[in-house]
């Protein structure tokens, strides 16, 4: 049977010009907009006067001291319907201060590394526009701000958002134009952030909002910004948001899991057992070696997530009182610590390699931290 001859001369005619326009992988400089990856869990309380990462990449972020307001955080599923997205970042005021101290403000914001922000051309004559869209909700209507902070030059552009109608989601598009003064640092430090306002005391709203790039400014930073903290009915969502180059927004850009959760992991790890041990001179001490699921931004901070989990030594005792990280010796490749248990690994002599067993499935016990 003879084959027949498909001819593919003008196939890509047939292709509708839509489906080729605006299709360019990774526009996205926000990491997990859409709030799905969470290693660190989905709930936390007794925000006030601390910093605070919860959903991957985000963090909650204050200045000065409240009096007595605090929040909450946490992953929500309440979100905008038919937009594609299962998971939103709920902020709620769970103790309120009506009159803010002057020096206080609170939001919600991502960090850039500078390396990652090279296209934009920031500090020359072709600076891009960046264009901000996301989906929020509040029972709080009225006037929200948006700022972009320059950290390498001390320079920050605001922008105003209004929530119209209580507890309903809306899209908000905000555009900033490109600022032709201070290049950003090509590494791998922190040379962008881009904050959400939720409360600001007068230090932070007393002068003219700055809608254009120029040196920062503290009293034009969030002039306008409604109160969230002022009761404990308060609430605000957030999901869908993207920072994209030009001054249109286009359709959200959603990542399979597997992306999305491996550009999360240079920023922060969950270390989970077994993982290979070898017993020091010191008879409680171990150095513990474990492979990182990929290379850190930086070499990252680790920390014993769970002091009181089931422990054990194969072959030894299932003891784990108070243990602590004694010596960071984590790199970006690897990782590996000098670990004090709080008793002895071991009845045998010093220098034994042996296994370290996690007796509770799945536990948590060491974190890797490599955020800007």
């Amino acid at each position: 049977m003879a084959l027949s001859r498909i001819d593919t001369t003008n196939m890509i005619e047939d292709v509708p010009q839509s489906k080729l326009d605006n299709n360019i992988n990774f526009r996205n400089i926000i990491i997990n907009g859409d709030m799905s990856i969470a290693q660190r869990g989905t709930s936390t309380t007794g925000l006030q006067n601390s910093p605070e990462y919860l959903i991957d990449r985000w963090s909650y972020r204050r200045a000065g001291t409240f009096t007595s307001a605090t929040f909450s955080m946490a992953q929500s599923t309440d979100v905008p319907s038919g937009q594609g997205f299962a998971k939103s970042t709920k902020i709620d005021c769970t103790a309120a201060e009506s009159s803010l101290p002057a020096d206080v403000f609170a939001g919600f914001n991502q960090r850039f590394e500078g390396q990652n922000l090279q296209y934009l051309k920031k500090g020359t004559s072709s600076a891009e526009s960046l264009t901000a869209s996301f989906w929020v909700k509040s029972n709080k209507t009225g006037t929200y701000i948006l700022q972009l902070r320059d950290i390498d030059n001390s320079r920050a552009i605001s922008k105003s958002y209004t929530i119209s109608s209580a507890d309903t989601w809306e899209k908000k598009t905000i555009t900033f134009a490109g600022d032709t003064t201070g290049a950003f640092d090509n590494d791998n430090a922190n040379s962008l952030e881009l904050f959400f306002y939720f409360s600001t005391g007068s230090n932070f709203t007393s002068g003219t909002l700055q809608t254009s790039w120029g040196s920062e400014v503290d009293a034009n930073r969030a002039v306008g910004q409604v109160n969230l903290a002022d009761s404990t009915s308060n609430e605000w969502y957030i999901t869908g948001v993207q920072l994209e180059a030009g001054t249109t927004a286009s359709d959200f850009e959603f990542l399979p899991v597997d992306v999305n959760f491996n550009r999360c992991l240079r920023y922060f790890q969950n270390i989970t057992g077994p993982i290979n041990m070898h017993q020091t001179s010191v008879s409680d001490q171990a150095i513990v070696h474990f492979a990182l699921q990929q290379n850190m931004r930086t070499t990252p901070t680790m920390a014993v997530a769970n002091q009181t989990a089931n422990v054990g030594v194969f072959g030894g005792n299932n003891d784990a009182t108070s243990p602590f990280i004694s010596s960071n010796k984590s790199t970006f490749s690897y990782g590996c610590a000098e670990y004090d248990h709080g008793q002895n690994f071991h009845s045998d002599s010093s220098g034994e390699s042996q296994t370290l067993i996690y007796n509770d499935g799945g536990t948590v016990f060491f974190t890797m931290a490599a955020e800007l």
